[in-house]
């Protein structure tokens, strides 16, 4: 068996990993005594994890951010759009013509260096024509063109003050810089890029001329493409020094081992993010030790690549050593892993976390928790609770009586304490969890991004069991109508898998059998599904009268025939005909009758 062949030590050390360090800043101040205690077993292949920690780094806000705003919006407004322009001018002309740079680095540095320029426009706001005010002042006091340089590679001055080199103030004068800097652009890399590198690694613009190309040129000898090399070194700047190539080297092997394209790693790096190539390699090492063969590998990859890509697998770890900390043994935990690899997902390790603080904070032993979880891993990680305090008052306050009510009748502990927008969905929870999640997997098995506003609207729209849906769907299918066009019509008009099989059969048969338009007729107006067969039937047998009368043109498009009102129809389709109103009258008491 895979979970059997996974070592003991191995288990011992997920569990150490998971030492406090691991658990959320919600977690940390509440979270009971067991989650404490200490192991010594450590495994030295995996030991840069322990000092990890599962927090989301964003960017460091003024305590008094609304006033910062305020100052720069004052600042946006008190300089007219006209100055800034002619400021950019000047800065051109001054950079191109006088100092004699490129015209693209000369456009680039005026268009993309904004503080810059208002400090510039300050000093002669008094003057009248900007632009020929800045021609006298950089005609008489020099700048330092390093300042305007940085800010337009994306750095703010803060970021970039560290960089300036001490006691110049004109680019020409640092060669080097500028060579390594044409480097990056000559390869393809997006200039406003290049501060991120440079922050993270200024070094690279201080290699002698040749090596940064040359460095650039070896990933290629991987196998990687420019463009996957371009994000590569976009995100990961520190590959360029050669720190963890090693590392990035061993993960390539690796991928291409499981049979995986030197290439395929380019379509989900991200710019946005940063890599921990080491961390990256152990996380396939990892999952290789507890049980996934290379084919199985492969398949979890491909279907789950945020496994990888979100947090460079550190959640694999943290999800791992979490639910072996709280009690579950190794068989247990790998059989769970490899049902719901989804929750490694951001977002589901996020409600993942909030769920066993929330369990924490109710006052559940460890071994319930531990159950619960197992139990309901995949409708805790889809949709985030409510506050403890906020779920006791439908208890009283009662925490005893709240945890009884989770391990005995979850439903109705679910209703009371999911945070969810989806009214439908609620009343899922109350009837049986898995239907909810049916629904979400046809959704997402048709093309809908999951936890979009469109899933969402989706999900409020459709009525019916998962299977019921997929039964619809495949009706459709089976009908003629191509598998895409039907996505698309479901997009379009959601309601219409809200009636049965039978219905929507019977309504493609009136649309060939009685109308005799062809199927895929329906994809252009895929409304013609949601209308009832009266409508249908009285509009369509008026229209074929007409048509044998030769009122009416031969092939006119459903939405014509339904869309309008009815007296729009009986003005366009009734009256045109002198026996039209009298033959509308016996169709409108025969279906009554009928």
């Amino acid at each position: 068996m895979l979970v059997q062949r996974t070592s003991k030590r191995v288990c011992l050390e997920m569990i150490s990993l998971f030492d406090n360090r691991f658990l959320s800043p919600a977690l940390t101040e509440k979270v009971p005594s067991f989650l404490h205690i200490p192991l010594a077993h450590k495994l030295s292949r995996i030991q840069q994890f322990h000092a990890l920690k599962p927090t989301i780094k964003g960017p460091k806000l003024p305590a008094n951010k609304t006033a910062v705003q305020s100052r720069k919006s004052l600042s946006v407004e008190r300089i007219p759009r006209i100055a800034v322009t002619d400021a950019q001018a000047a800065l051109f002309d001054y950079l191109h013509c006088t100092r004699g740079y490129s015209f693209l680095d000369a456009e680039h540095i005026s268009k993309n260096s904004p503080q810059f320029l208002e400090d510039l426009i300050t000093r002669v706001e008094k003057e009248q024509d900007v632009s020929r005010a800045l021609l006298k002042f950089f005609r008489y006091h020099p700048i330092n063109e390093f300042e305007p340089f940085f800010e337009s590679l994306g750095l703010r001055r803060t970021e970039y003050t560290p960089l300036l080199p001490r006691g110049l103030i004109f680019l020409s004068d640092d060669l080097v810089l500028l060579d390594n800097y044409h480097a990056l652009c000559n390869y393809g890399i997006p200039r406003s890029n290049i501060g991120r590198m440079c922050k993270e690694a200024d070094e690279i613009l201080r290699f002698e001329h040749g090596v940064l190309d040359m460095k650039l040129r070896t990933f290629e000898h991987l196998g990687l493409s420019r463009s996957t090399v371009i994000k590569l070194v976009g995100c990961s700047p520190v590959l360029l020094l050669g720190n963890a190539n090693n590392a990035f080297n061993g993960t390539i092997e690796k991928l291409k081992k499981l049979g995986f394209e030197e290439d395929w790693i380019g379509g989900y790096l991200s710019s946005k993010s940063t890599y921990n190539w080491n961390r990256f390699l152990d996380t396939l090492c990892f999952l290789s030790e507890i049980g996934y063969g290379d084919t199985e590998l492969k398949v979890l990859l491909s279907e789950n690549t945020y496994l990888l890509f979100e947090g460079s697998g550190k959640q694999v770890y943290v999800f791992v050593g979490a639910l072996l900390k709280l009690g579950l043994n190794t068989n247990e935990v790998y059989a769970l892993f490899l049902k719901n690899p989804q929750m490694m997902s951001r977002k589901r390790a996020k409600n993942f976390w909030k769920a066993l603080h929330f369990l924490f904070e109710i006052g559940m032993g460890p071994e319930n928790i531990a159950m619960v979880l197992s139990k309901h891993m995949k409708l805790l990680g889809s949709q985030s609770l409510k506050g403890p305090n906020t779920v006791l008052r439908n208890f009283d306050g009662d925490r005893h009586s709240l945890c009884q009510t989770l391990m005995e009748d979850p439903s109705t502990f679910f209703n009371y304490a999911f945070k969810s927008n989806i009214p439908s969905a609620e009343q899922g929870y109350g009837r049986n969890p898995n239907n909810f999640f049916e629904k979400k997997d046809f959704l997402l098995r048709i093309g809908y991004a999951e936890n979009s506003d469109e899933m969402v609207n989706a999900l409020k729209r459709f009525r019916g069991r998962g299977d019921q849906l997929q039964e619809r769907f495949d009706c459709l299918v089976q009908a003629g109508l191509d598998f895409n066009a039907v996505m698309s019509m479901v997009k379009q008009a959601p309601t219409l898998l809200n009636q049965t099989k039978d219905v929507l059969e019977k309504k493609i048969n009136c649309l060939k059998n009685y109308l005799g338009y062809p199927v895929d007729s329906i994809a252009s107006f895929p409304s013609y599904l949601c209308y009832d067969m009266e409508r249908i039937i009285l509009r369509f047998s008026m229209y074929l009268w007409l048509r044998e009368k030769g009122s009416a043109k031969p092939s006119l498009s459903l939405g014509t025939l339904l869309a309008c009102s009815e007296a729009r129809f009986v003005r366009y389709f009734v009256i045109v005909h002198p026996e039209g109103p009298f033959m509308w009258e016996n169709l409108k008491k025969y279906l009554a009758s009928s």
